[in-house]
């Protein structure tokens, strides 16, 4: 029996392991039988060269856990190893110190992956004690047994083992033996090795029988060695896809569509790549690509190595040029990784692109699932918006679809405004805004409906890249003045009578949470609607991206602020205007003749001290003006007071200002209630 000292300066070789190799106690499974998957590929190999004269046999890598005795065993029937091969590989970590390690490897880390010494010592993170009892493939080979409680000291004697391969016995730590139950096991197992190359079995399966599950004589195999990544395309059916979209996310709808990606300069990259049907509440999760390393899962973190905005994708990519760390747990960043990051963005864009332009009718059905991933690459790539602009599409509110070229020039003659900007008009719910949208329809204008989760977004950039145009809301205003084609029509009210009829509604807007209310008067023809509710474009823009952009969050706190526009030209704006000046007059005919001298008075003082600087002017003069200011403050609150007094009571007032509130989806609780009882009323 041999005893001495594995090959390293430090006594805390194993802590070091742990904290800068192994992020994740989980992995040494993964490591385990991968070296197992390895040790019997190259024997494989050696038996395709005709070194290994041998019957190959059961080649399938076993894992078992026995709870009674705390261990968990990882069996393989591969190369196996001689003393010399474990002195080799696992006796000397050969290094003057811990440091030194990490520095001599931290360049070039794929020089340890899959190396059998390095993998072995993860085994260490969960185990109190390793045992490893092996024989080699090679002719009169003597079976081994190393045997290690995680210190530089160890064991290596003669034993009994009949066959060739490997067994990796780890004695469970105390605190770490939720791996010795089988559930923990399988989904391990299932996580890291599910598409190894060499069949894994973790016991055997299970039926019910007597009420009870029992073990049958079949393998419990958790992998596929040959998925469908490493086939070619032409050896593929659409099934074969769809089925393998299905094991890998069970709980999802059927994908889009899907790109296969295979190349092998000036690296190699295997992988599928779906497009998954999100839903409306926008199920923008990432971290389902699953990354790979010869079939030897890595991480479903694959931010750098796929664009961002493709990290709402679904599928795998494999890769063994794909820089990562000694422990196969995240990437680290190269020229290969952004080389990868282009030809995934190149493929996708070309299939994109072939997609549209071979069938433009099922592209078109399936743009409301797909434009979000467009969407968010042109946010993101402005190399991905070069491509993408020639296939992304606009959807009008008939359901007809448009390339931005295509609809530039649908709505160029009609929706160019009295400066040459070009004027895109859009709705965010069609019902909602019914109204608006049938006001510019009779308009003949084209009404883009942009009711994706990135449309706000998009509009400021679309904004940005098109010359001379902008993306307005259809109920941001009235109908005229949002493509202003001359100067405004005039009102035939003065501004006394209008700043009156505006008082009389504004006075009776209801007082909602965070919400502001305007009112004006304005002519919009005797046709046009009696009251419209209108919002602020930029503001609502503003508020609309705080949701998804944290640094524009204090948009979000504002008030919501909308307008209330009186149509002037309206019968019935005319009725409430001319029954309020009937039943104010007596009341106001004072307040305004004195308003009107004291306007007089203000006038003349500001004349006197016209021209003046603060100090040349006595406080006599200054003390006069400010009691002149006081005064119309008060005459105006007197004013007010009537007025409001008129439409407090004025059942025409509240019913219009319901309407416009009605339309807008505004109208609920005690103030519905009210203008149905109200609408009762009037009909009677």
């Amino acid at each position: 029996m041999q005893k001495g000292n594995i090959g390293v300066t430090t006594e805390n070789i194993f802590p070091i392991i742990k904290k800068f190799l192994y992020s994740d106690h989980e992995i040494f499974l993964r490591e385990l039988v991968s070296n197992a998957v390895d040790a019997t590929q190259k024997l494989k190999t050696l038996a395709a060269t005709g070194e290994f004269k041998g019957e190959l046999g059961d080649l399938t890598v076993r894992v078992k856990a026995d709870k009674d005795n705390g261990t968990i065993t990882i069996s393989d029937r591969g190369l196996g190893m001689t003393a010399e091969e474990i002195d080799k590989y696992i006796n000397q970590i050969a290094f003057s110190g811990a440091n030194d390690f990490l520095e001599k490897y931290k360049d070039d880390a794929n020089a340890i992956i899959g190396h059998f010494g390095l993998g072995f010592y993860s085994a260490f993170m969960v185990a109190k004690k390793v045992e490893i009892i092996t024989r080699s493939y090679k002719d009169d080979a003597k079976a081994m047994k190393w045997s290690c409680d995680g210190s530089p000291e160890f064991t290596l004697e003669e034993t009994e083992r009949n066959d060739r391969g490997t067994d990796i016995i780890l004695y469970v730590d105390d605190d770490c033996k939720e791996f010795l139950e089988d559930s923990r096991l399988q989904g391990l197992l299932t996580k890291y090795c599910h598409f190894l190359p060499v069949p894994v079995a973790f016991g055997k399966k299970k039926e019910w029988k007597d009420g009870k599950q029992v073990e049958t004589e079949e393998d419990n195999l958790i992998n596929d060695t040959c998925p469908i990544w490493t086939k070619k395309p032409s050896e593929l059916k659409e099934e074969d896809y769809k089925k393998f979209y299905r094991d890998l996310y069970p709980m999802a709808d059927e994908p889009l569509f899907w790109i296969h990606l295979n190349v092998d300069y000036p690296f190699n990259l295997t992988g599928v790549l779906y497009f998954p049907k999100i839903k409306n509440n926008i199920e923008l999760q990432r971290n389902k690509i699953q990354l790979y390393c010869n079939q030897v899962y890595v991480t479903d973190s694959v931010e750098g190595i796929v664009p961002d905005f493709l990290t709402l994708l679904h599928g795998v990519i494999d890769s063994p040029d794909i820089p990562l760390n000694v422990s196969r747990s995240y990437l680290q960043s190269d020229s290969n990784v952004k080389k990868i990051s282009s030809y995934i963005t190149k493929k996708v864009s070309d299939r994109l692109q072939s997609l549209f332009k071979n069938d433009r009718k099922e592209f078109e059905q399936k743009w409301d699932d797909i434009k979000i991933f467009i969407n968010y690459g042109m946010l993101t790539q402005d190399d991905f918006y070069d491509k993408a602009k020639n296939f992304a599409l606009f959807k009008d509110c008939d359901g007809k679809y448009f390339t931005f070229e295509e609809y530039q020039q649908l709505i160029k003659d009609n929706q160019t405004d009295k400066d040459g900007n070009l004027i895109y008009l859009y709705a965010q719910n069609k019902e909602a805004q019914y109204s608006y949208i049938e006001a510019a329809k009779n308009k003949g204008y084209s009404v883009l409906l942009l009711d994706g989760q990135l449309d706000t977004p998009i509009v400021s950039m679309l904004e940005r890249k098109f010359e001379k145009s902008r993306f307005t809301r259809v109920d941001a205003d009235i109908i005229d003045r949002l493509i202003v084609k001359e100067d405004a029509n005039k009102s035939e009210l003065d501004a006394e009578k209008s700043a009156n009829l505006s008082a009389i509604f504004n006075f009776q807007m209801p007082k909602l949470d965070k919400t502001e209310f305007h009112v004006e008067a304005q002519s919009m023809g005797e046709n046009g609607m009696p009251v419209m509710i209108t919002q602020s474009e930029y503001m609502r823009r503003m508020k609309d991206m705080a949701h998804i952009q944290p640094g524009m969050s204090f948009y979000g706190e504002m008030p919501d602020m909308y307008t209330l526009v009186l149509n002037t030209d309206h019968r019935l704006i005319k009725e409430v205007l001319a029954d309020s000046e009937t039943h104010t007059a007596e009341q106001l005919k004072p307040i305004e003749a004195e308003l009107k001298g004291l306007h007089a008075r203000e006038a003349v003082l500001h004349q006197q001290q016209e021209g003046k600087k603060p100090e040349e002017i006595d406080q006599a003069q200054k003390d006069e003006l400010d009691k002149c200011h006081q005064d119309i403050s008060t005459e105006e609150q007197k004013k007010n007071d009537v007025l409001a007094g008129y439409g407090k009571d004025n059942k025409k007032v509240h019913q219009l200002i319901d309407l416009a509130l009605l339309q807008n989806g505004m109208l609920t609780g005690e103030a519905l209630s009210n203008f149905v009882k109200r609408s009762i009323d009037l009909i009677q």
